[in-house]
């Protein structure tokens, strides 16, 4: 069904609608805050459209990840001993302290598993997990609301029935529900806090108009201008109940150090943060080793296993030891050299791409000489997964274009549990990031059949 409709689409997509829709998108991208510093966050002219069993298949297989994602931050928060197998810097280990709360079971109110999906066969691939600082979500609430304003949506829905997936109710919900179980119980003003040079800066903007628009007074501040003074958080004369943290936990304690006001005021307990400090922990690359490895199998159920081994691609933080590779013991370092062609090596702590070296793509020169940057830097190391491809339209040069491109599924999850909105890149490459300079955002739409 999903093919068909595309096929619908792409006859309604004329040359001469296509340039009304393009001429209609581009136009509005300064107002609707759709720009990723200076570029636009979309250009493409479609939607990714799912049935309601393939967004529910998406849903279910997440939730199970979750959870064992869930057991996997209980234990090492538990045991300080399994911290090492993620690479700490003692700064970070200072960091998972200073906001904990056992009131708060789930330490993140909102996060992104980022993934490749094919729905028409199941198959399904997480190969990362934004647990810190997910972003995109009210990129992604704008785009929605665009398309529906498009003429070829309008025809579109005379044949299927269409359904959003907007994420920016669910996440306000999520910070609210944190913000009371944290012990707030006024109507809490929110900061939403990042560098002031950022190019997300206009996703930040949509999420305090949106918070505004619910009766949150909002505010952006840059964390170096931020104030801790008789006993309260201040941006300049604006005080802070909460703060949405978007800045990096790494970015804010190598720039401003453990001192910083916005530290302080978490650790007197003055103002909230979300997501917390400890949920970083899952940021980090190695947390897919960390469930993946077979050395903590005893952590998860035997349903959570199951999917681990589906969906959870194999990686392994690089270091000189013997592991498991598809049932066969292997030494590392020597299968890493060996089998370049398919594997990936990623740092443990970047984002945005950097640092990526996709094995098939480089010679082995770079090769060995990242497997040596790896074992001085933290690295992990992942099995190659089957890149999707699909047909997705856009303008080039005046004239419509409509090839394939790769395209990802990256479902939020908020409140730890409930699985709503879905993040979905296009590129031409590889890498499928818009920090990178490669990729492009579009909406993503459940539909039916009239």
């Amino acid at each position: 069904m999903i093919r068909e409709a595309v096929d619908y689409y792409h006859q309604l997509l004329t040359p001469d609608a296509a340039q009304v829709a393009h001429e209609y998108m581009m136009s509005h991208l300064e107002d609707r805050h759709l720009k990723f510093g200076s570029v636009p966050v979309c250009r493409t002219l479609r939607p990714q459209f799912y049935t309601a069993n393939a967004w529910r298949y998406l849903q279910d297989r997440t939730a199970l990840v979750l959870s064992a994602f869930a057991k996997a931050h209980h234990a090492l928060m538990s045991v300080p001993n399994l911290r090492e197998r993620l690479d700490l810097e003692p700064y970070e280990e200072e960091m998972l302290h200073v906001d904990v709360d056992a009131n708060i079971q789930i330490p993140w109110s909102s996060s992104r598993l980022d993934a490749f999906y094919e729905s028409e066969t199941g198959y399904l691939k997480f190969v990362e997990y934004n647990a810190e600082t997910p972003a995109g979500i009210g990129y992604g609430d704008e785009l929605m609301h665009m398309f529906l304003e498009l003429d070829v949506m309008k025809q579109f829905q005379t044949r299927y029935r269409i359904e959003p997936t907007p994420g920016m109710p669910h996440l306000l919900d999520g910070l609210i529900k944190a913000y009371r179980a944290w012990g707030g119980t006024e109507r809490p003003q929110i900061a939403v806090v990042d560098w002031h040079e950022v190019p997300t800066l206009n996703e930040h903007e949509i999420s305090r108009l949106y918070f505004e628009q619910c009766g949150y007074t909002g505010v952006l501040a840059d964390p170096r201008h931020l104030e801790y003074r008789n006993g309260k958080l201040w941006a300049g004369d604006f005080r802070v109940d909460m703060i949405y943290k978007r800045v990096l936990c790494t970015e804010l304690v190598h720039e401003l150090g453990m001192n910083s006001a916005l530290i302080r005021a978490v650790r007197d307990r003055a103002v909230f943060i979300t997501n917390s400090f400890s949920a970083k922990l899952l940021a980090k690359k190695a947390s897919l080793a960390f469930l993946s490895d077979e050395s903590n199998a005893h952590l998860f159920n035997a349903e959570e296993l199951d999917a681990i081994h589906a969906h959870i691609p194999w990686t392994r933080r690089v270091q000189d030891r013997k592991t498991i590779y598809q049932g066969q013991e292997v030494d590392l370092l020597t299968f890493i050299a060996d089998h370049r062609e398919n594997l990936v090596l990623k740092p443990n702590d970047e984002y945005g791409g950097k640092g990526v070296v996709i094995g098939w793509e480089v010679s082995p020169e770079v090769w060995t000489h990242t497997i040596q940057d790896a074992l001085t830097t933290p690295h992990v190391v992942q099995e190659r997964v089957t890149l999707v491809q699909r047909d997705f339209p856009m303008m080039i040069d005046g004239s419509l274009d409509i090839s394939p491109r790769y395209v990802d599924a990256n479902p939020y999850v908020f409140s730890g549990e409930y699985i709503g909105g879905c993040l979905t890149r296009l590129s031409s490459a590889a890498l499928l990031n818009v920090t990178a300079g490669k990729g492009s955002v579009v909406p993503m739409f459940v539909i039916e059949a009239l």
